[in-house]
């Protein structure tokens, strides 16, 4: 008797697993077609952007040796060309290296690229800070020590990627102005700063010594 029972309630369920079919069916259908399309459609977008990507790595390269054949007018068309068109990542560090690419010809207007780049909030900050240190390093000899400490001061704060170089060039440039309390300041932050490179250690060292004694009170 209970076997008839059961019979009774499977067909039950299925008479009404077959009603909700015929009422839902073209829903499900569809949900499961618009999921399909979700999933192809994400699948073909990764494919899209893989390939780009390794397209402007592929171009990126060749640039890259343009540029240390010392091509630059190849270069520098190769790296205009990719920071136009390229990948978000790919059109940052094109930028960077078009604008060390017009170095060669036009200081000034290398600096202006690279000023543009560290005034960029959709950059990343350690690619600011680069760009940063590019623009001062082009600039070192022509620009004020006031202006050195404007552009890097930020940049050589502790913690910050590029903090050994920014001192650098800050020591430099107060050297330059013979201010020499304000180079020592730098210098100090550089020989006090446990990660300092040690090339760079030595140069601060080498720079420290040609800095007048520090008067006696």
């Amino acid at each position: 008797m209970s076997e008839l029972f059961d019979e009774v309630d499977e067909e039950v369920r299925r008479d009404q697993l077959r009603k909700l079919w015929d009422r839902y069916s073209l829903y499900i259908i569809a949900g499961v077609i618009l999921i399909i399309a979700a999933v192809g459609g994400w699948r073909g977008y990764q494919y899209l952007e893989a390939k780009k990507a390794a397209e402007a790595g592929a171009a990126f390269d060749r640039a890259v040796e343009l540029a240390e054949s010392s091509k630059h007018t190849e270069a520098e068309a190769a790296f205009a060309d990719l920071a136009a068109k390229a990948p978000f990542g790919y059109r940052v560090l094109s930028r960077l290296r078009l604008a060390a690419e017009v170095a060669h010809r036009d200081v000034q207007a290398a600096a202006k690229m690279f000023d543009e780049i560290a005034a960029d909030r959709s950059v990343g900050v350690a690619q600011q800070d680069l760009a940063r240190i590019r623009a001062a390093q082009l600039l070192l000899e022509s620009t004020s020590y006031p202006n050195m400490k404007e552009r890097l001061e930020a940049a050589a704060a502790p913690g910050a990627t590029f903090r050994h170089t920014a001192r650098e060039l800050l020591a430099l440039s107060a050297w330059r102005a013979n201010d020499a309390a304000a180079a020592r300041q730098w210098l100090d932050l550089i020989a006090n700063d446990g990660e300092t490179p040690p090339s760079l250690r030595s140069r601060a060292e080498a720079l420290q010594a040609l800095l007048p004694p520090v008067a006696k009170s």
